[in-house]
């Protein structure tokens, strides 16, 4: 009975719908390998319902067309000579909108957090509530509002997340900074949903709280709710640079940036462009209190000369339109004192000598450049490593130029996902953050899957000394339910789950006893790959178990080695007694999953002894290694009751027990109880088993298919091509 939802990881991606995945023979059901895609299907067409796929990004009619014929060096052209047409309404500094274009698109790209995949430019989640009223976000309205021309020029192809970071690249690129690429097909976001757990919001609140801010913790992405990372004017807004280099590490490292490259983004970054913090009266009120004027500025003008962002004031380098190491120079070989700028904050001044100048935003007189404390840091880190970066960046501009070229891309494109998923004609090569797995085998490489299937029936008829069915389901769950929905990470294409850190994770302990047995299987049949053969061994079980029909689509290919993002995918939640409702809720939500699939999913048949193995009680349902609703109807019937072990009154192993039975849920099982929809959908499939079958079996070949990604705009191999059905 597969009541431990919680304690293995689940996860999903592409919708079928029920009634597809259904036909008139009780086996499974094969598609012949397509001549021209290579991907073979079992059963027949499973066309993807956009409407109906929880959590991912709804693809807009025509947008994949579109964006095929969409001509980036157009929109790049547009994008150059808008760059240098200065607006009254907000005057461009030096006459040219270059860097403000690329704060926007570093600020939109810059909230991608590891913890749960949330944040980035895919989506431009920053055109909404919260991060469009972020203090980080300041006046970047005024960027949206210069773009919507080209928005609207081109229309359903160009989306607002491909035009935010093409206007940084294109920005970067028209000043001389070098650009590895652009990886293009990002899905806008119809609302703020996604951006609610950044913060500040209750779900936030709920999920992760930060009781002081400006020293909050992951899984939130920044030191400071409001800000990308952390606060530039020091910790606490004190001038303390060792502490900011602390910071530094901490808050980049919780997107996956190492110091080398924290050091070449915040570097390059700063190469451009100026800071604005004109006198201390502010910006004023944001979008979300005054939606009519939002920041108008309260320093004269609140423009131009008088413009208040961050509320420091200046420029970091003497040339902010032309891409140099200057910043690197500069803080390498002067020395830095700090003081009170006009915005009221903390900065820092060259002292002992003349200090370097660049010009004016307005083209009349001259500025001392400036540093932040979060540009100090680099300068005092306590561990010497950044200052080591410096150094090389100082002296060797082409170290820096492939430094910054590699991490730029990452920054705009880590969540995008597998390289596969990237469109246009500019795209890099395949990063290995990316996480590239080898290339499928062509159509007449594949084995024969009606042999596999065979092979895997004769091992479930074989004596075992545990239940084998319910460990292959098991592993088949523990490999697929890795994915999330948010940045395309995990699932069980590459099988990783045979290579570390995934099969050290608890949650998969044991599974190498399975792996043995199926291991004979593999090596006899040629061609096939443990993640095909994973998938299909959980397939076939169910069906044994009671699923009925199930479908498959096999073609997926192996890794020889795990990933750094796989820790960012270890399960949330894991069966604890401390897990919470709202918890459990994101955890779904993040996998891509509607309450109703996640419900069926809890039916699933489980291994037992894994219970045992992860110190509680089994079920002790006598029907929990086939697939039916009685685990339903015995959580609702029964009467249950706080269990832990002989001489705890409370922890991690604790239970419910079904009073006066020797029946055992854990506390995410009762959760079901708990909320209303869950409940009710719980209550659909305790009195129904036809729905609830029908129910599991689409979510489970959704789980299962989830990373199946067949190109760019949300293309799914298994559910987008065609092919003949065969039979078995």
């Amino acid at each position: 009975m597969a009541s431990i939802a919680s304690i293995l990881v689940l996860s999903v991606a592409v919708y079928t719908h029920p009634d597809q995945i259904l036909g008139p023979s009780k086996s499974t059901e094969m598609l012949v390998p397509s001549k021209s895609t290579g991907c073979p299907f079992f059963n027949r067409d499973l066309k993807i319902d956009d409407s109906k796929r929880a959590g991912w990004p709804k693809v807009p009619e025509d947008y994949p067309e579109a964006l095929a014929a969409l001509d980036i060096d157009a929109v790049k052209a547009d994008l150059r000579v808008l760059f240098k047409t200065s607006k009254d309404f907000w005057p461009a500094d030096y006459g040219n909108y270059a860097p403000f274009f690329i704060r926007l698109a570093w600020h939109n790209a810059g909230s991608y957090r590891t913890s749960d995949g949330r944040g980035g430019a895919d989506g431009a989640h920053q055109r909404f509530d919260p991060e469009r009223s972020w203090d980080d976000n300041t006046n970047l309205d005024k960027a949206r509002h210069l773009l919507w021309p080209i928005k609207e020029k081109y229309g359903v192809g160009l989306s607002w997340g491909d035009l935010i970071v093409l206007a940084g690249n294109t920005a970067f690129e028209s000043m001389g900074a070098p650009i590895l690429g652009f990886c293009g097909g990002r899905i806008d976001e119809e609302d703020g949903e996604w951006s609610q757990a950044l913060g500040p919001t209750p779900e936030q609140q709920q999920l992760a709280p930060c009781p002081v801010n400006g020293q909050c913790e992951r899984p939130l992405g920044s030191t400071t709710i409001g800000l990308i990372y952390l606060n530039p004017e020091g910790p606490m807004s004190q001038p303390l640079p060792d502490v900011s280099a602390a910071e530094i590490r901490d808050s980049f490292g919780r997107m996956a940036m190492n110091d080398s490259e924290t050091v070449a983004l915040i570097g390059g970054g700063h190469a451009f462009g100026k800071t604005h913090g004109a006198c201390s009266a502010g910006a004023g009120p944001p979008p979300n209190m005054d939606p009519v004027n939002p920041w108008p500025g309260m320093c004269g003008t609140g423009k131009g000369a008088d413009a208040f962002t961050s509320g420091f004031e200046g420029p970091w380098t003497e040339r902010p339109l032309e891409w140099d190491n200057q910043y690197f120079k500069h803080l390498v070989d002067y020395d830095w004192e700090k003081f009170r700028g006009p915005g009221g904050k903390w900065m820092w001044r060259v002292v002992g000598r003349s200090s370097p100048v660049g010009p004016a935003p307005n083209g009349t007189g001259t500025q001392n450049v400036m540093r932040l404390t979060s540009d100090m840091g680099l300068k005092e880190d306590p561990t010497g490593s950044y200052q080591k970066i410096l150094a090389t960046f100082a002296k060797d501009q082409a170290a820096l130029d492939h430094a910054f070229a590699h991490v730029w891309y990452k920054l705009t494109t880590r969540d995008m996902g597998p390289s596969i998923r990237c469109a246009g004609n500019d795209v890099p090569p395949t990063q290995d953050w990316q996480n590239p797995l080898p290339p499928p085998p062509p159509p007449s490489k594949l084995p024969d899957f009606d042999v596999v299937k065979a092979e895997i029936e004769n091992l479930l008829h074989a004596d075992h000394n545990f239940d084998v069915g319910a460990r292959f389901v098991r592993l088949a769950w523990s490999c697929a339910s890795t994915f999330r929905v948010t940045d395309y990470l995990g699932g069980c294409n590459g099988a990783r789950l045979l290579q570390s850190p995934m099969k050290e994770w608890p949650s998969n302990v044991a599974l190498d006893t399975v792996l043995t047995i199926l291991e004979p299987i593999r090596v006899k049949v040629k061609g096939l790959s443990w993640a095909d053969l994973i998938v299909l061994a959980g397939n076939v079980a169910l069906e044994a178990a009671g699923a009925g029909k199930m479908s498959f689509c096999g073609g997926r290919t192996d890794a020889s080695a795990g990933t750094a993002a796989d820790d960012y995918l270890l399960p949330r939640v894991t069966g604890n007694f401390s897990d919470t409702l709202v918890e459990m809720q994101d955890y779904y939500k993040v996998m891509g999953l509607t309450p109703k699939e996640y419900v069926a999913l809890f039916a699933r048949p489980f291994d037992e002894d894994f219970m045992t193995r992860r110190g509680y009680k089994p079920t002790g349902l006598p029907t929990s290694a086939n697939l039916t609703n009685d685990f339903f109807k015995l959580l609702l019937s029964e009467h249950w009751e706080q269990y832990c072990p002989t001489g705890q009154a409370s922890g991690a192993n604790c239970q419910f027990k079904a009073a006066g039975k020797e029946l055992y849920l854990l506390k995410t099982d009762l959760l079901l109880k708990y909320d209303p929809e869950l409940l009710a959908v719980a209550q659909s499939y305790a009195s129904d088993s036809n729905l609830f079958l029908k129910s599991f079996r689409a979510a489970w070949t959704k789980l299962i298919n989830s990373d199946r990604f067949g190109g760019p705009a949300g293309k799914n191999l298994c559910g987008e091509q065609r092919s003949l059905v065969k039979p078995l």
